[in-house]
């Protein structure tokens, strides 16, 4: 949903490499190493995404869907050095560019609130990714998005629905005897300042519920909820749903 984005190599299965390794199993038994030769797997290729076949010319999300078209992974560190396919991180973001008729809470017609063309973050493991005109998109759900992305630094990112966006706070470089700690030592932290907060899930009639938590509130939050991401400063930040958040300091 770690620093934001991963991207996963495209994985497909024919059904002649199936039937082939049916019968290379059939033939030898229990496989063992070097049983095959790698001439037999040159053509056994998983793919992660749906593919759309070329017949189709659009897709059309139903109910509150949406559609977007996936970021392209970062080819290079911000230091500019070049990362090779295997290191380059999955993107979390993407275009918005189709949507859903939205859905129906109680007696209200809920639209989708995100238009298209509009820049979005999701969630890390959100969707069903598909290749459509060579190109991959992402199927998810609107409460999936976690926010808008209107310039290209994370800081700027507006939570949507119950989703609170917080700056991680730094972690400790000493015990409290005062040693030092190393960086694979020091504890990840749970606590942060809240810099954005959404408008609130909607209630069983369809109403916003604003949030209980405020815009400049240091929070302890749950250790292994929401989404990490890094800033072009290289502060770290989290979003997460406001059920995560168990208790305010101060």
């Amino acid at each position: 949903m770690a620093a934001t984005q991963l991207t996963a190599s495209p994985v497909t299965v024919s059904a002649r490499s199936l039937a082939s390794l049916r019968a290379s199993s059939a033939r030898f038994g229990t496989l063992k190493p070097g049983t095959l030769k790698q001439s037999q797997f040159r053509s056994l290729v998983v793919r992660a995404a749906s593919v759309v076949a070329p017949k189709y010319t659009s897709i059309k999300p139903l109910g509150d869907r949406v559609l977007v078209k996936i970021k392209e992974a970062e080819e290079k560190t911000m230091g500019g050095i070049l990362l090779p396919s295997t290191a380059q991180s999955k993107p979390q973001g993407g275009e918005v560019v189709a949507v859903g008729e939205g859905r129906t809470i109680g007696k209200t017609k809920i639209d989708i609130d995100v238009p298209t063309g509009a820049q979005i973050i999701y969630s890390k493991y959100a969707g069903t990714e598909v290749e459509f005109n060579d190109v991959q998109h992402l199927i998810l759900k609107e409460d999936d998005i976690v926010g808008l992305l209107e310039t290209e630094d994370i800081k700027d990112l507006k939570p949507l629905n119950d989703r609170v966006f917080i700056k991680v706070a730094e972690a400790e470089e000493k015990t409290a005897g005062g040693l030092l700690l190393t960086e694979t030592t020091k504890e990840k932290p749970s606590i942060g300042t809240v810099i954005a907060v959404g408008p609130g899930s909607l209630d069983e009639e369809g109403k916003r519920q604003p949030l209980s938590i405020s815009t400049g509130s240091t929070v302890l939050y749950s250790k292994y909820a929401g989404n990490d991401f890094k800033g072009k400063d290289g502060s770290n930040y989290i979003a997460l749903r406001a059920s995560d958040v168990m208790a305010i300091l101060s």
